[in-house]
């Protein structure tokens, strides 16, 4: 499967970078000539949306904090927003909170030139899988990268048992 918008990127054991090991990746947007943009959908953040952003409060849904979305741009906040047919779509926040549905809130992003993320695939950095509605919304999303191996068929499921450290095992 190659990587496109609605897809997941999906850490596999050897990524070393702290900024993504065992993360879970929401493409947003993929274009050959223009690169990459994700959220990782699975670092939520110590930072309450009660404290940080009061008036999105009621918009967020659970856990209500702030998730941190990537390394690029960390002081950008982007959002996700589930309409009532299941698609996930970027969230126009310019205008404040508004009717969305289901809102989640990233500060920062994970972004690739032309041509990057495709290498890092080859690289076997990460797995190209299809997403499921509820992934960008998931209610524990601390053991979503387990989740999304356990569902998938064959040998791929089996790396949801990998060790953080296989030294230690």
């Amino acid at each position: 499967m190659k990587p496109s918008a609605g897809s997941l990127l999906v850490a596999t054991p050897i990524l070393a970078d702290p900024n993504f090991a065992r993360t879970v990746i929401l493409v947003v947007e993929h274009d050959d000539a223009q690169g990459s943009l994700g959220v990782v959908l699975n670092r939520p953040t110590d930072i309450e949306i009660e404290a940080a952003l009061p008036d999105w409060e009621t918009s967020v849904v659970g856990p209500p904090v702030l998730f941190s979305g990537g390394p690029v741009e960390p002081s950008a906040l982007l959002g996700l927003t589930r309409e009532s047919g299941g698609g996930t779509h970027m969230a126009a926040l310019e205008d404040g909170p508004g009717e969305n549905a289901e809102l989640r809130l990233f500060s920062g992003y994970a972004g690739w030139g032309p041509g990057q993320l495709e290498a890092e695939i080859a690289e076997q950095a990460w797995w190209v899988l299809p997403a499921e509605p509820g992934d960008a919304f998931a209610a524990q999303p601390e053991n979503l990268w387990y989740e999304v191996l356990g569902r998938q068929r064959g040998r791929l499921a089996w790396y949801r048992h990998y060790p953080d450290d296989p030294a230690l095992n």
